[in-house]
């Protein structure tokens, strides 16, 4: 193997993220805990002495920033003697308290809390312990041990918010609602934050959960607030949750949603339902009757999160979009950031190579055909699926498609393949045509072989 080729096997690696260690300066804090606060002199007369002291037994720098949105109680004032860090909100709401307070420290981890005494201290220690298990940690109240102590109607209304929008955004979590959270900072500060009441809890997770970072909860005990008056408004936040649930729809069934095949095999929606699981049975339906004399190597270009590469364990995942591979990390273990332009494996590296649904978002152009007949091995196995666009019912299909999910696939198709065309493009490279099936009428999935190596070209001959 040359040294091409060594630099080329060299970027085989396990996808990590260059955000995830976390090395903060010996200056900074560590830790920042965040307060929004409205007229909580008295909460915080209580809060603070015991967060500091919970804070003090972690053995870390650590800071509080008390984000206060006008109050006329003296809050400011009880925080600072109580050693916080007192900013005064730009704008109003809770939303711009949360996002101002966090934006104004430097530390690469931030909890945020209630003022209300609601939240206890004490649980930060748990927070901490299990930071390295995901990007955003929820204190939640509705997973097994977690319990919520409030007024019934208050617990009714938080069930029925969380249940809404678990349901309708097919999230894997139970306890969305909760202000009592540990982030890693670094991951909120090019998220593009509309919301600016509660709702930008919802808003905050649903879009971190988009880019394939981890979320995980820890049972938490919630407590009724001390003294004062809740700050929530029924009827104008009830609006505002609407609106950022319409907005979340839209989101987690886009393309921009790092689960969106993954969460497509089980969709709601029977027709999504099918198509992602016609195409697996017949993408893995080709690998069982793939002659290869030893356990074949593979090569998944354009994973994305399916289930395909999921059951594919000895596979290697390749994709462009890095949020699906952060997805994927906990589901696979053999993962690749890169571009089919240019594939980083050495000459004939694979077995199999299966290219699904990806040609048809990118030029037509003759690298593209040049790169996976390079990386395949004589006598390989290429599976390649992409829509017939020779077929009238996918264009029916894609138009309808493209009315209901105006975020999904159906308007990133440049470049249309009908049977007769892509056939006669593999014909060109050498491949013999061993099979052909459909999805639907309508979505094409080839499979082929490459030449022997005494006949391989790997280039389409000029005419």
């Amino acid at each position: 193997m040359g040294q091409r080729d060594e630099g080329r096997l060299a970027t085989v690696l396990s996808c990590p993220d260059p955000g995830d260690i976390v090395t903060p300066d010996p200056g900074q804090p560590e830790l920042a805990v965040v307060i929004p606060a409205l007229n909580e002199r008295e909460n915080l007369e209580l809060l603070l002495p015991a967060l500091r002291e919970t804070l003090d037994g972690l053995g870390i720098r650590w800071e509080i920033i008390v984000a206060d949105g006008g109050s006329h109680d003296g809050t400011a004032e009880v925080a600072a003697r109580r050693g916080a860090r007192v900013i005064r909100q730009r704008e109003r709401g809770y939303g711009a308290a949360l996002t101002e307070g966090i934006q104004a420290s430097r530390a690469p981890y931030a909890v945020t809390m209630d003022a209300d005494l609601s939240h206890r201290p004490a649980f930060i220690e748990d927070l901490w312990k299990h930071r390295e298990e995901a990007e955003v940690l929820i204190a939640s109240r509705y997973v097994p041990g977690g319990e919520s102590r409030t007024h019934w109607f208050r617990r009714l209304c938080s069930r029925t918010l969380n249940m809404t929008y678990t349901r309708v955004l097919s999230l894997p979590l139970r306890d969305i609602s909760s202000g009592f959270r540990m982030y890693r900072r670094d991951i909120l500060e090019n998220l593009a934050l509309r919301a600016r009441d509660f709702d930008i809890l919802e808003e905050i997770l649903i879009k971190t959960h988009a880019l394939g970072f981890r979320v995980r909860e820890l049972p938490f005990h919630y407590l009724s607030r001390g003294t004062g008056r809740s700050h929530a408004r029924f009827l104008k936040f009830g609006w505002a949750y609407f609106k950022t649930l319409v907005r979340m729809w839209q989101l987690r069934n886009s393309v921009a949603s790092a689960d969106y095949d993954h969460r497509a095999f089980d969709s709601a929606i029977p027709l999504q339902r099918y198509w992602q699981r016609a195409r697996h049975r017949i993408v893995l339906g080709f690998l069982a009757i793939s002659p290869s004399p030893r356990r074949a190597k593979i090569l998944d270009i354009g994973c994305g999160s399916s289930r395909i590469i999921q059951d594919l364990p000895e596979a290697i995942g390749l994709d462009l979009l890095l949020p699906k591979l952060r997805f994927l990390r906990d589901r696979h273990s053999r993962l690749v950031q890169g571009s089919i332009f240019v594939l980083p494996f050495p000459d004939a590296a694979f077995d199999v190579v299966i290219c699904s649904e990806v040609i048809e978002h990118i030029p037509d152009a003759s690298p593209v055909f040049d790169e996976m007949t390079r990386v395949l091995s004589p006598g390989g196995t290429l599976i390649l699926g992409t829509p017939d666009y020779g077929r009238w019912l996918w264009w029916v299909l894609e138009w309808v498609y493209g009315k209901i999910l105006p975020g999904a696939y159906a308007h990133e198709h440049i470049t249309h393949y009908t049977q007769a065309s892509l056939r006669d493009r593999l014909i060109a490279y050498g491949y013999t045509i061993q099979d052909l099936r459909y999805v639907g009428f309508c979505e094409m999935i080839f499979q082929a072989r490459k030449p022997p190596a005494k006949a391989a070209t790997g280039r389409e001959p000029k005419p």
